[in-house]
């Protein structure tokens, strides 16, 4: 055999023995090229709101159910609805009852899969003020992420409770990035309504006194009268006729995350959560997480008398319609969470 002949074959089994030991690599960026693509709109990516969304990213989940995510973060949930309805974005992870509000417009809109069952937010005023009581913010400036945001309904919620009506007050949209600490700090706002870690690193640091909170299954029963579903991923009921298995991939991963968390320790948080996301101090990220573990989803499935309890609920704000223009059973669906939860059963 020719010397020429031997050097070809060297060439050969050398490169047959780079792709056999990059196999795994290869196969990933085949997986990639071969995802489907979406657009997942969300406001305060780095909160405790949207843990089950950077499980899946971190731990690979959305990779291994084939789909590959851009994220389109915002300051506020009505922000982020926005870029869906004007199609910027194909899904929203956001509070369920935003719902709502696109049905009342004649929107065809539903979520299929849950991450929270709370609203996972609080209710805080400033240190600084001598306020003990929710009644005592009449005239107050009360910070939120934005009008028709989660935030600020919920604030409403509260106002409704302890006898004052939402005009008592003067609402600052103030995003949820971390300088809300700013507004409180500079004396924009008097009080606050965001989630978590920020609520909980406010009050640590003494800067808020909590006056409410729907972090807790029982807190959320007692402020709003019953079980109420929390984040959801909701997209146009024709996206997911159009685009099951880019719904069903969205659900696999959420549902996969959802079932690790139910056994992750603080280390195991700790180890998957980017630093970044602990506003420099993990002892409060990890205590924030705490409160807030009962709250999350244990399946992805949404309850049909949650979600006609929170429209009850939400129906209770002023200038809401009654439940009689509503079909609450068209805004969700659980075709795809049951695939997810079948798949990672036990």
């Amino acid at each position: 055999m020719s010397d020429a002949h031997w050097q070809r074959r060297s060439i050969l089994l050398s490169a047959m023995g780079a792709l056999v030991g990059s196999s795994a690599s290869l196969a990933a960026v085949e997986t990639l090229r071969g995802a489907h693509r979406v657009t997942l709109a969300l406001a305060a990516r780095q909160s405790l709101y949207h843990l089950p969304l950077t499980l899946a990213d971190q731990l690979g989940f959305f990779r291994q159910a084939g789909i590959s995510v851009e994220w389109a973060a915002h300051e506020s949930g009505a922000k982020a609805l926005a870029s869906v309805v004007q199609g910027q974005a194909d899904v929203l992870a956001g509070a369920f009852d935003h719902l709502f509000g696109l049905h009342h417009k004649g929107l065809n809109y539903q979520a299929f899969v849950q991450m929270g069952r709370t609203p996972q937010v609080s209710l805080g005023v400033a240190s600084r003020l001598e306020l003990r009581s929710v009644m005592a913010l009449k005239g107050a400036r009360l910070g939120v992420t934005s009008l028709n945001s989660s935030t600020h309904w919920m604030a409403c919620q509260w106002l409704l409770q302890n006898g004052l009506l939402p005009e008592d007050v003067v609402f600052v949209e103030v995003g949820s990035s971390p300088l809300v600490v700013d507004a409180l700090r500079g004396g924009a706002i008097d009080a606050l309504c965001n989630p978590d870690p920020v609520m909980h690193w406010l009050e640590q640091k003494n800067e808020i006194r909590v006056m409410g909170e729907a972090r807790s299954l029982m807190a959320t029963r007692k402020l709003m009268g019953g079980q109420v579903p929390g984040a959801c991923l909701l997209a146009r009921a024709d996206f997911l006729q159009r685009h099951p298995d880019v719904a069903q991939a969205l659900s696999d991963a959420v549902v996969h995350a959802l079932k690790w968390l139910q056994t992750a320790g603080l280390t195991d948080i700790l180890k998957t959560v980017p630093a970044q996301y602990w506003l420099g101090d993990r002892a409060i990220y990890l205590g924030a997480f705490e409160k807030l573990r009962e709250s999350y989803a244990l399946d992805g499935l949404i309850a049909g008398d949650a979600v006609l309890n929170a429209w009850r609920a939400h129906a209770r704000l002023p200038g809401r319609l009654t439940s009689a223009r509503l079909s609450v059973g068209q805004t969700y669906t659980n075709t795809f969470a049951m695939k997810s939860k079948n798949r990672f059963a036990a």
